[in-house]
């Protein structure tokens, strides 16, 4: 008599998770509208690269790609609304550079970074600019400087919120100067801007492509921007260091994440038209002229770049002792 040996159970079990894998990879994707996690107010800098990435990769896919702006808590709001939801690929968060930052500068989040949320690709970054009131009797970085040492307690710096790509960059700047301002942070960017225009607050260090019209017309005044290079459309505006902060550089960057779990051939297919997209030559000029530089990466390559900027930005937040009030 002859034996027929039959699978064991652990090799059923791989087969099965074997044909649910191929499967999904037939799948046909997307077949419905995806959900595109803005965590940060309409109008400002984060939500104008989101609503173009948004436009493009609708166009891509041949799906609708909403945009859903959840401001709040610095960005960990829209975070973990994208971080909790089903890893189907119908959930698509942008984030910027607070993605890195709030797991140090909030004690305790809803949800982790690093598990909780796969990349898919870097999209770029911008330098951020350097803004007052007209009012303010400062018309360079050290005149500035001097003027807040002068009054301390009485000179302010608006944000668009804890985390906000704005609040680091004022932050980095109290920790190399010296100085000491008192922060007033707002719901976005936008009304931030606002207050400085207003009179309402004194100084903003702005994202590029938001504070560059009201630079132009006039109602604030520019004296530099974070990156090592001046830029190519304020080329009279001296950078950070050039004005006497040795050393400083910030870029905000923006990348795109989906929910921990999604399948590998949806980050890959998000991957591949997302860096079609951002590296397209009419995008790259849309975002240009809005001061930003596209990096397109792997899914890897951001993965390895946040947790860079976790390690980064720890240190920065400990030396300032920067928390949420």
């Amino acid at each position: 008599m002859r034996w027929i040996k039959l699978p064991t159970a652990g090799v059923l079990v791989g087969l099965v998770l074997s044909s649910l894998a191929m499967a999904a990879e037939n799948q046909p994707y997307p077949t419905r509208p995806i959900r595109f996690i803005v965590p940060f107010s309409p109008g400002g800098g984060t939500d104008f690269i989101g609503r173009l990435v948004a436009l493009k990769l609708a166009e891509a896919l041949g799906q609708s790609v909403v945009v859903d702006n959840r401001s709040g808590a610095g960005g960990t709001i829209g975070t973990n609304i994208a971080a909790k939801a089903p890893a189907d690929g119908y959930t698509i968060l942008l984030s910027p550079i607070g993605l890195a930052v709030n797991v140090t500068l909030y004690e305790k989040l809803p949800y982790d970074t690093l598990k909780d949320l796969a990349p898919v690709s870097m999209l770029g970054h911008q330098p951020n600019i350097l803004v007052v009131h007209p009012s303010v009797p400062a018309n360079s970085v050290g005149e500035l400087l001097a003027l807040v040492r002068s009054k301390p307690g009485q000179i302010s710096y608006a944000s668009g919120g804890f985390g906000a790509a704005t609040y680091l960059a004022a932050e980095l700047l109290k920790l190399m100067a010296k100085i000491e301002m008192v922060h007033v942070p707002f719901k976005g960017s936008s009304p931030a801007l606002r207050s400085v225009i207003g009179g309402e607050v004194q100084v903003f260090l702005s994202t590029f492509s938001l504070a560059l019209p009201q630079v132009k017309a006039g109602k604030v005044k520019a004296l530099a921007v974070t990156t090592a290079k001046r830029s190519i459309f304020l080329p009279e505006v001296p950078t950070m260091d050039e004005a006497g902060v040795a050393g400083y550089e910030y870029r905000t960057w923006y990348g795109l994440l989906v929910p921990a779990g999604t399948s590998q051939p949806i980050i890959s297919r998000l991957n591949t038209e997302v860096v079609k997209i951002i590296t397209s030559t009419g995008i790259k000029e849309q975002l240009s002229m809005q001061g930003v530089e596209t990096t397109p990466t792997s899914p890897e390559q951001f993965g390895a770049f946040i947790r860079s900027e976790i390690a980064k930005w720890r240190k920065v937040l400990r030396a300032t002792g920067a928390k949420p009030q």
